[in-house]
């Protein structure tokens, strides 16, 4: 079985494919082992913070390869597995709501042209593993701390392996250009699913980052609001940073549709229609969103997609229940 990395299209334009270890995995429905999983996370030194900010340059940030490549030939589902789901919750944004969009079909992905809370919320992460500089996407996400980008667990951490140094969070990215000035993160967090086995079930993260112009996060560009246990197969708006031909990585994209269960490879992950492509890693996934305001409640992220096989046209992302929900509590005091 192979899966595809969102793979960056700087300095390359070829597909790096994923290979995991997905087979005849045994199905449990074991949904107390699930919950037994706990975060785990890292804490930046204030030196390293201010080492991130002077490190990334414009040159540095169209140089960065994308960080799905850290995830080749280590990632794995465990096939069958039931996600631990317990109540429905929804952490409520800054922004004021608007009725949900009703989109007359399934868009398969292009430039976003529209404006609204999505542009600013939205934006580019940038870290360092081993040395090398990579990119993904993320989004401001509602929090006590007014302070906690969103992103992949594979665009903060190896999977299993370390925590990225230098990691920092641009939003509003456009054409090489910081509105909002950067975000150093202070801290880190992932799934232990995500950091021990590298298990794509569980491939979040989340960073607490400092100010920037003297302004939290929440402050300079607001934050979305987030879900956790809601229904599964609702209509699901992604939107990220790919670079990989179609796209350049300089823009914002987006897809919409309603999302399907993984039938094949047996993950509890949903998948989307979407030509995103690599650097879109990250990027959020809205249920509840309006195209006027922009504004919706992230529900999952762009994860990962098939080598081949009838689903390689989809996107995937994965299930916020009680696990992931267990992250976001932890990173967001």
């Amino acid at each position: 079985m192979f899966r595809r990395a969102l793979v960056s299209a700087t300095g390359v334009g070829a597909t790096i494919a994923l290979a995991l270890s997905v087979g005849s995995a045994t199905a449990s429905s074991d949904a107390a082992a699930e919950k037994s999983g706990s975060a785990v996370s890292t804490t930046v030194s204030k030196a390293a913070q201010e080492k991130a900010k002077d490190y990334w340059t414009s040159s540095r940030m169209k140089a960065a390869k994308d960080g799905s490549l850290l995830v080749r030939d280590r990632s794995k589902v465990h096939a069958g597995r039931t996600v631990a789901q317990g109540s429905p919750v929804i952490h409520q944004g800054t922004a004021a709501k608007a009725p949900a969009s009703k989109p007359n079909k399934a868009y398969g992905g292009g430039y976003y042209t529209g404006g609204g809370k999505v542009v600013a919320t939205t934006g580019k992460v940038f870290f360092t593993l081993g040395g090398t500089d990579y990119v993904c996407s993320g989004s401001s996400t509602t929090a006590a701390n007014q302070s906690l980008v969103q992103t992949a667990g594979h665009c903060l951490n190896e999977g299993p392996g370390s925590f990225a140094t230098k990691f920092t969070f641009v939003p509003a990215y456009r054409d090489g250009s910081a509105p909002y000035g950067q975000f150093a993160a202070t801290n880190l967090y992932t799934s232990s699913q995500w950091a021990n086995s590298g298990d794509l079930n569980y491939d979040i993260g989340y960073a607490k980052v400092g100010t920037s112009g003297g302004r939290t996060l929440t402050a300079a560009v607001g934050a979305q609001g987030v879900g956790f246990n809601l229904a599964r197969g609702a209509t699901m708006y992604s939107f990220g940073y790919p670079a990989a031909s179609p796209y350049s990585g300089q823009r914002l994209a987006w897809c919409n549709g309603v999302v399907a269960a993984d039938t094949w490879g047996g993950s509890s992950d949903q998948g989307m229609v979407c030509n995103m492509t690599g650097g879109s890693s990250g990027g959020p996934w809205f249920i509840n969103y309006s195209t006027s305001s922009g504004v919706g409640t992230l529900n999952s992220l762009n994860s990962f997609k098939y080598n081949g096989g009838p689903q390689a046209n989809r996107m995937f992302g994965p299930y916020f229940g009680s696990v992931i929900q267990g992250v976001y509590n932890a990173a967001q005091g």
